[in-house]
């Protein structure tokens, strides 16, 4: 689906202005038709999923236990 820079500002909780200067400089795929730039929306599914991948795997990460050390009680 195609939207308009404001709109697809807005859907990614991004400023207008950024979201045109990615247009600009290629990071974000846009078209061109005329009057606006259009970007198709499905660009950013990869990256909404891998970002909720990460936020699983840091969740999992500060909820596993430290082990003790084994050497904690090491006398000589």
């Amino acid at each position: 689906m195609y939207k308009t820079i404001a709109e697809t500002a807005k859907e990614i909780n991004m400023p207008e202005s950024q979201v045109m200067r990615y247009v600009l400089e290629g990071r974000i795929h846009s078209v061109h038709d005329g009057q606006d730039f259009l970007i198709n929306t499905q660009q950013f599914d990869t990256y909404f999923e891998q970002l909720e991948q990460v936020k699983h795997e840091i969740e999992v990460w500060k909820n596993t236990p430290i082990p003790e050390d084994i050497d904690v009680k090491d006398e000589d």
